[in-house]
């Protein structure tokens, strides 16, 4: 290999980053090589964000340096940062949501006139040939960002970045809410990368993603480098206990011994419900201790069943039961009501699940807080007291308490997103995608909650873009396809082949010939 190709691109050298008490990274050092496509991999607030956010401009080390081919660097500000040849794809969608697609695919490079005109014509044409480019030509560049599905947002982060033609590109869970196929796109897009020797610093959870399209990785703990292997030459054991610091059960747990309680009447049941939206025929009932899985490709209708349970969609069609009867969901404030008690954990936990300017205490006991109300006063000592019982129910540390939600990692976000339903003693909970873009120790403690939850009585309906989590841990799981129940399956049935062939509206060979399963 020629001595220009094989030296370092980017090398980290003992560099550190507090956050108040919180150390982010401590020490951290590793290098990356010209044309490599190097994996970091660790627990959520292992410091791999902190990494591409130094890299990225958006914040400064306290001590060490960076270098760049070879020569230290200061990035004071993204623009900094692309001056450098440096692009970001971060984890946490930028986009402008009241902005087009061709808006935001230029910002802030936009083709102007002398007089600092934008030139309509040539932007247009330049997003369109960007579109076609990385095969998105379907898309209308007139169409605002927030009008799409968060998948296309998605794919439209990484276009935007690969498009300006970046010597380092950073990806940060690019795929975390991707579809396979959608994973196959990125994957192509990161071989041509290489193949032109781009440097490509890829963060994601899913370690078959880091085994393929990675050659290098460096492991994370507590803010420090582990080491540095090639992808192959370290299994998925050793990954997991050099992330951890200790052995770790790395398989998805299976259903176990939760008994349903079919005696009852269902806890929550949807009668033939559609929306405006993609549901147009659903039915299910979900049982007191029962984890009731919901499995569907992108845009099945999923997001408006979800939605529906928790009054955010208006019903066209059909009903909701409780208990076995009908009730009016028409707004959240019904879905909370003690006879009702649902907690829903939406697809954005930033977005929709927290208030990231208040304490994981307020956004916890916030749902209840008139628990702790007299005479127009918080009881401080009484919520302090609820709620650090529930954090520590889900191994949360206590200085969430007080701390702002936004100084948190990713996972710790999630834990504090679903202990509000907890303190507030949920029936049923709504969990949408809930382990997406968490490390492997968060996933666990959540698939813990979910068991137990069932167990004393509870009712999960829990849907999952991970098709593994749903064959594994669900009781029964109901595919959705076109908006429809394509099928119920329950024992047996319920395994990863036979989830993916209904999703993808195959044909089930346990039916007659020609019987499709929207049919069923």
């Amino acid at each position: 290999m020629p001595e220009r190709e094989a030296r370092e691109v980017i090398a980290i050298e003992g560099v550190s980053k507090r956050y108040g008490a919180t150390v982010a990274l401590d020490g951290a050092h590793f290098s990356i090589r010209r044309g490599a496509v190097h994996a970091l991999v660790g627990e959520n607030g292992a410091g791999k964000s902190t990494v591409v956010k130094l890299l990225s401009g958006l914040v400064r080390p306290d001590r060490g340096t960076i270098r760049l081919q070879g020569r230290q660097v200061m990035i004071p500000s993204p623009r900094a940062a692309h001056a450098l040849g440096i692009q970001t794809v971060f984890q946490e969608l930028s986009l402008i949501p009241d902005l087009t697609i061709k808006q935001n695919l230029l910002l802030p490079y936009e083709p102007v006139t002398s007089m600092r005109q934008i030139r309509r014509r040539r932007a247009e044409r330049h997003v369109r040939e960007i579109l076609a480019r990385f095969g998105l030509e379907y898309l209308d560049p007139a169409m605002e960002a927030g009008e799409l599905d968060l998948p296309i947002r998605q794919k439209i982060e990484i276009v935007k970045a690969v498009a300006r033609q970046p010597e380092i590109l950073l990806l940060d869970e690019p795929t975390s809410t991707l579809s396979r196929d959608d994973v196959d796109w990125l994957g192509k897009i990161i071989a041509q990368l290489k193949a032109d020797g781009i440097t490509v610093v890829l963060i994601s959870h899913r370690l078959s993603e880091v085994r393929t399209f990675c050659d290098t990785l460096s492991v994370l703990r507590n803010g420090t480098q582990v080491g540095t292997f090639r992808s192959r030459e370290v299994s998925d054991d050793d990954l997991i206990r050099l992330m951890l610091g200790r052995g770790f059960d790395r398989t998805i747990p299976t259903r176990g011994d939760r008994q349903i309680h079919r005696e009852d009447a269902p806890a929550l049941a949807a009668r033939g419900i559609a929306t405006d939206g993609r549901l147009r025929d659903a039915s299910l009932e979900l049982w007191p201790g029962e984890v009731l899985g919901i499995a569907a490709l992108q845009g099945m209708g999923q997001h408006d069943l979800f939605l529906a349970f928790f009054g955010m969609a208006k019903l066209t069609k059909g009903r909701i039961e409780i208990d076995g009867r009908p009730v009016t969901l028409a707004s959240p404030k019904d879905a909370l009501r003690g006879n009702v008690a649902i907690g829903l954990l939406p697809e954005g936990r930033k977005e929709e699940a927290l208030f990231l300017k208040l304490s994981g205490r307020a956004n916890v006991s916030l749902p209840v807080i008139g628990r702790f109300c007299r005479l127009g006063c918080i009881a401080a000592d009484r919520e302090t007291r609820a709620v650090d019982q529930v954090l520590d129910r889900i191994n949360v540390h206590p200085r969430a308490l007080y701390r702002l939600c936004s100084a948190f990692s990713g996972g710790n976000q999630q834990k504090i997103a679903l202990a509000k339903w907890l303190l507030a003693e949920s029936r049923v909970l709504l969990l949408y995608d809930p382990t997406r873009g968490v490390d492997v120790g968060t996933k666990h403690e959540i698939y813990r909650v979910m068991d137990d939850f069932a167990k004393q009585g509870g009712a999960v309906l829990f849907y999952s873009s991970e098709i593994a989590e749903l064959a594994n841990i669900c009781d029964r799981v109901v595919v959705l396809y076109h908006g429809r129940v394509a099928r119920t399956l329950a024992g047996p049935q319920v395994d990863e082949e036979s989830i993916i062939r209904i999703a993808l509206g195959q044909l089930d060979p346990a039916l007659p010939t020609g019987v499709p399963l929207a049919a069923t």
